[in-house]
């Protein structure tokens, strides 16, 4: 295996700017994922990487070779379609075994034969070789296409959103055969994904892709708790992060967050308020994940007040929807629960938890590091 390395790759089509300025590095045997909404460049940084594209400008280097100039064939990479790209007139043996036995890289028929029943058992589809994409299921096409890209022992795997297609049941399964085929074959893995699940599920980082830029690359730790970015903490997450403005404001030595689309204002912690100020920070974004914000049905611990919107069970949770004021704020909380539209509830906010962003250009600003009670106060608001 190998690492692959993209410098500075940009790419325009029609006048139009696809891959700005990209940079990254994916390491030797990383599972690595490019995340993005439909358009954002994904599947064109593969076919920049697979050499199916040329960029403008920049370098791809593959086990720091450059390879910018390279024709497809010549660099040892495999690449998984999300239509799985079977020749539906061959059987499975033959659409495995078909990268074998192209002009360049043709092998002994003994050769293919072993390399293609290894491959099968891997994939636990030996017992379909004799049959036809037609008589197949989506996920055993899938192994199929999975198959012919492991056969050929490449540097690196690239992969199109492989599990679009698939049921959500099975996308789970073939999640969790995928994280394990890479652990046990040492390979490296270039993934192309628009679920925010595959992409926290799979990835060893994660590069969040956003219009052509990148918006971050991290861990799934890293991308979740501490988002570069409003538009990287709305992609992660179901439901979405709540986003609320807060304004600054100092009184008697201590620093406050005053919200005023929901009537309250919090205690900065510490570590927080320090962050904010020498960054001059006055008016941000104040990020809350929705399981960081609690119900319940009395104000026993000076909750705050809101009036259910809705309630939408998911199986063993569910989704509630909490009109305060005029703003909706989403909780999440047991499916057992019974509750009616407009009914009487209160929250807590856990300011604790929040994650900070400029109120101009969404980027991240702080995010607390003490856990703990914040304290709730009435401050003159402007």
């Amino acid at each position: 295996m190998a690492d692959v390395k993209l410098q500075n790759i940009t790419k325009q089509f029609h006048h139009q700017t696809v891959l700005d300025n990209i940079s990254f590095d994916v390491k030797d045997k990383e599972f690595f994922v490019i995340f993005g909404h439909a358009g954002a460049g994904k599947t064109t940084i593969l076919n920049t990487i697979a050499g199916l594209y040329a960029p403008d400008s920049g370098q791809v280097l593959i086990d720091n070779r450059e390879v910018t100039g390279v024709e497809p064939e010549d660099r040892n990479i495999a690449m998984v379609f999300e239509n799985y790209a079977l020749y539906p007139h061959y059987t499975v043996f033959e659409n495995i075994a078909s990268p074998l036995k192209s002009p360049k890289h043709r092998q002994p028929q003994r050769v293919i034969e072993e390399k293609v029943i290894r491959t099968a058992k891997k994939l636990n589809i030996d017992h379909l070789l004799d049959r036809k994409p037609s008589e197949l299921s989506n996920g055993q096409r899938q192994r199929v296409g999975l198959g012919r890209a492991l056969v050929r022992e490449p540097e690196a795997f690239l992969m199109d959103e492989p599990l679009t297609h698939l049921d959500a049941k099975l996308r789970h399964q073939m999640r969790a055969e995928l994280k394990e085929m890479q652990y046990h074959l040492d390979t490296t893995t270039v993934y192309v994904t628009h679920d925010y699940l595959e992409a926290m599920s799979l990835g060893d980082r994660i590069a969040i892709l956003n219009e052509g830029k990148i918006e971050q690359i991290g861990t799934p730790h890293d991308i979740y708790y501490f988002p570069a970015s409003e538009y990287v903490a709305q992609a992660f997450g179901e439901p979405e992060i709540n986003l609320l403005e807060g304004h600054v404001q100092t009184e008697h030595g201590k620093h406050w967050l005053a919200i005023h689309e929901i009537g309250e204002d919090f205690l900065l912690p510490e570590d927080v308020s320090r962050t904010l100020l020498e960054r001059g920070a006055r008016v941000l974004s104040v990020g809350l994940r929705p399981t960081d914000i609690d119900f319940s049905r009395t104000d026993e611990n000076g909750g705050l007040p809101g009036t259910v919107y809705s309630f939408e069970p998911l199986g063993a949770k569910a989704i509630l929807s909490v009109k305060v004021k005029e703003r909706i704020i989403n909780t999440v909380t047991s499916a057992d629960e019974e509750l009616n539209l407009d009914e009487r509830v209160f929250l807590k906010i856990h300011l604790d938890r929040a994650v900070f962003f400029d109120r101009d250009d969404g980027k991240f600003l702080a995010r607390s590091k003490r856990k703990g009670g914040i304290e709730r106060g009435r401050i003159a608001v402007d």
